[in-house]
């Protein structure tokens, strides 16, 4: 019996090959969105629906062997790092996302100023910035090239910079209004 199996069975979650392959795929790629998980399972069992990614990832959650994490203005990401309230950075350029130990040490990290008379046992913190690698790439890439807009522009105001003309509507809503005349049917 694996490891995986001994898992579900001692959370009293039922042992499918659903469950198992996402299991395996969270486990071989921390932070790993839904899509990608499908992607990882599909290529290990074959078919399998969106759907029944969804249903194990909510089972696995729920029976506290995967966590899930979703940051402001991305997909759902799933760890199965549980139970020890560590935090994450997130890289604003990229979207890798990188665990971070809790920053006092010990669950809850943080003390809250006024804790409402709730009993804190988590906190969640995200820190935002940019990875190595892109930090790296913003480096060798800020050499001015001749003609690129945000070069053009960095130093002027927005005042000093003039709108480009839009045109509205259709052609041939255009081409009506030109005339003069409606078109009828």
């Amino acid at each position: 019996m694996t490891d995986a199996v001994q898992l579900l069975r001692q959370h009293g979650i039922q042992v499918t090959a659903q469950r198992l392959g996402v299991l395996r795929a969270v486990a071989n790629e921390p932070h790993i969105t839904a899509d990608r998980v499908a992607e990882v399972v599909r290529a290990e069992i074959g078919a399998i629906s969106h759907q029944s990614v969804y249903d194990a990832l909510g089972v696995l959650v729920a029976g506290g062997l995967l966590r899930r994490i979703q940051p402001p203005g991305s997909s759902a990401r799933f760890e199965d790092r549980v139970g020890d309230n560590h935090h994450h950075l997130i890289c604003r350029s990229c979207g890798r996302m990188t665990d971070v130990d809790c920053a006092l040490g010990s669950a809850p990290c943080l003390i809250a100023s006024d804790d409402g008379g709730y009993e804190i046992d988590e906190a969640e913190v995200v820190y935002w910035g940019r990875c190595p690698d892109c930090v790296a790439a913003a480096v060798t890439s800020s050499q001015p090239s001749p003609g690129a807009p945000r070069e053009r522009y960095k130093n002027r105001r927005a005042s000093e910079i003039k709108p480009t003309a839009r045109r509205s509507g259709t052609r041939r809503a255009r081409q009506g209004k030109r005339s003069g005349r409606r078109r009828t049917k």
